[in-house]
């Protein structure tokens, strides 16, 4: 399977297939697809004993890392053939406490795309609909250079 030939989407769905592997993040910051379709992706992703603070709650960087993750991956799905992105910017606002050894729902949805930028949202939620963390992602899309 070469993803140099392969769109955003179809790069994704076959990470969630297993027909690629994830990526070495997603066993820093357990995380693994659910779904993925144009324009969203949703992920499952649970904090466990590495990601506990000095405090013993789990860090802030867990939900950031999530966020930035979820986020980026729904504008990845829009992107065709040998175009890239990365976050230029990510707003994360933590409003509860994040659970250690529960499994969470990771959301990320487009909201724009241009030439030049994708513009997405995100949430880290339970399975009640509790939302721990909610964040806006803007990426640079990145085009190959006319020869």
């Amino acid at each position: 399977m070469n993803i140099a030939n392969m769109t955003g989407l179809e790069m994704m769905q076959a990470v969630a297939r297993g027909d690629l592997p994830h990526p070495n993040m997603a066993s820093t910051i357990p995380m693994k697809f659910i779904s993925v379709e144009k324009g969203v992706a949703i992920f499952e992703a649970t904090a466990d004993d590495r990601h506990i603070n000095p405090l013993g709650g789990v860090h802030g960087g867990f939900a950031a890392t999530v966020m930035d993750s979820v986020t980026g991956c729904a504008v990845h799905s829009m992107l065709d053939v040998g175009v890239g992105y990365g976050t230029i910017d990510l707003n994360v606002k933590m409003l509860k406490a994040v659970p250690k050894d529960t499994p969470l729902k990771a959301e990320g949805r487009v909201i724009s795309m241009s030439n030049s930028l994708g513009v997405s949202q995100g949430k880290l939620i339970d399975e009640s609909g509790k939302v721990y963390a909610y964040a806006s992602a803007t990426c640079m899309i990145m085009r190959p250079r006319a020869s």
